[in-house]
C-alpha cells in the first residue's frame, strides 16, 4: 500500500477516498489503503522527557541497511581500573511498544526510559527499531527482532574487525537479554520460542557468540478473540482502551485472521505448543490496570504450569506502560530492580550449573 506524509492527509483525504482507520491522527488508513503518517512524535511524548542522562552515552546505528532499520545504543560510564573483560556489561536488546502500527526507537518516552535502563541497570541497552505496520504487516516485526539479533551476533564475532567499538568495548555478549514493552514484549516473546524451537544442523559444533541468557516482557500485547474480565470491563477513556487494541490488531495482523492468530495469542488452535519449547528463563511484568492484564497473568501462569522458568511481577494500580509515561517515577525504578535482580539471578544460576 502506498504510504504519502501527513502534509499530503487534507488533499488525499477526500469525500470519495475517506479515512477508515484513524490512529490519534499520527496514523490514517484511507478506504483506497492510502497509508498517511505524520512524521512528528505524538502528543503522549512530550519535550519534557530528559533527552540525556549524566552518566550515560549513546548514538546510533543502522542494524539492517536495505531496509533503514536504526539502533540506539546506549552504555553507562564504567570504571577504566581492573581488568577490560572485568568492566563488560550485560546487554539488553529492547524492542519498543506501540501495538506494530506506532512507535520509534527515537521517540522521547523511549529513549528518556532506555536512558534510566541503562543507567540503573548498569547495562549496555541497544534498542532497535523495526517496521511497522499497516505497510508491514506480521511476521515483520518479529523477522526484524530475529535479524536484529543476526546483527549483533556479527557484532560479537567481529569485535577486533568490522565491528562498532563503542558497543563491543563495553559489550558481554555473554550476558544477553532480550527485553520488550508491549509489542516489543510480544516480540520478544516470538524470538523466544524461536530460538527455543530451533534445531542444529548435523555436525554443527560452533558455539553462539551471543548467548542470551534469558527474556523480559513488559505488558506482552498479547490477543485473543474471547474477552477476558480486564479488557471488557476496560473503561473506554483508558489508555489504551478496547477499541484502540482492536484496530492495532485489524491494522498489524495478516489480512483476513483473527486476533487468535499465533501472531497474537500465544494459546491459540493454530499457536505452537509452547511446552515442547526450549524456552530460556523469562521474566513477565504486569499492571493492575492494564486491560491486558490477564492475558499477561495467565501467560505466565500456564509457562509455569508446564514447568518453564518464569517470574510474574505485578504493579498494582500501575496502567499499560506507565515507565514510558513516568520514566523518571519511584515505581519504574521498582520496575528497573525487577530486572536487575532477575538478570542477577539467571547468570547466578547458570554458573551455579557450570
Amino acid at each position: 500500500m502506498p504510504a504519502v506524509s501527513a502534509a499530503a492527509c487534507c488533499a488525499a483525504a477526500t469525500p470519495a477516498n475517506e479515512v477508515v482507520e484513524d490512529l490519534f491522527g499520527f496514523l490514517r488508513v484511507l478506504s483506497d489503503g492510502t497509508i498517511l503518517r505524520s512524521p512528528a512524535e505524538p502528543v503522549f511524548c512530550p519535550t519534557t522527557f530528559p533527552t540525556s542522562h549524566p552518566s550515560v552515552q549513546w548514538k546510533e546505528a543502522v542494524y539492517d541497511k536495505a531496509k533503514n532499520l536504526r539502533v540506539r545504543m546506549y552504555k553507562p560510564a564504567t570504571s577504566a581500573d581492573g581488568d577490560a573483560a572485568e568492566n563488560k556489561l550485560p546487554v539488553l536488546v529492547h524492542f519498543h511498544g506501540g501495538g506494530f502500527c506506532l512507535g520509534s526507537c527515537t521517540w522521547g518516552n523511549v529513549n528518556a526510559f532506555c536512558l534510566r535502563l541503562a543507567a540503573d541497570a548498569g547495562a549496555v541497552v541497544l534498542s532497535a527499531g523495526y517496521r511497522l505496520a499497516p505497510e508491514h504487516r506480521l511476521p515483520a516485526a518479529f523477522d526484524d527482532g530475529a535479524s536484529f539479533m543476526c546483527w549483533l551476533r556479527e557484532q560479537a564475532v567481529n569485535a577486533e574487525a568490522e565491528a562498532d567499538a563503542w558497543l563491543t568495548e563495553a559489550a558481554d555478549f555473554g550476558r544477553v537479554f532480550v527485553t520488550g514493552d508491549s509489542a516489543g514484549g510480544t516480540i520478544a516473546h516470538h524470538l523466544a520460542v524461536r530460538a527455543g524451537s530451533a534445531a542444529a544442523e548435523p555436525g554443527e559444533t560452533t558455539a553462539d557468540p551471543v548467548t542470551v541468557r534469558g527474556y523480559v516482557l513488559m505488558m506482552p500485547f498479547f490477543g485473543g478473540v474471547r474477552r477476558t474480565p480486564s479488557e471488557a470491563g476496560c473503561p473506554a477513556e483508558a489508555f489504551p482502551n478496547l477499541d484502540l487494541v482492536d484496530r492495532f490488531w485489524r491494522l498489524s495482523l495478516p489480512a483476513g485472521a483473527t486476533r487468535d492468530h499465533p501472531a497474537s495469542n500465544p494459546f491459540g488452535p493454530d499457536s505452537p505448543d509452547l511446552g515442547s519449547v526450549d524456552l530460556r528463563p523469562v521474566l513477565v511484568v504486569a499492571g493492575g490496570l492494564d486491560l491486558i492484564r490477564d492475558r499477561t497473568v495467565d501467560y505466565a501462569e500456564r509457562l509455569a504450569a508446564m514447568g518453564k522458568t518464569v517470574e510474574l511481577a505485578e504493579f498494582a494500580g500501575k496502567a499499560h506502560g506507565f515507565y514510558l509515561h513516568e520514566p523518571g517515577s519511584e515505581a519504574t525504578g521498582e520496575l528497573i530492580q525487577a530486572v536487575v535482580r532477575f538478570v542477577d539471578g539467571c547468570v547466578a544460576a547458570t554458573e551455579a550449573a557450570a
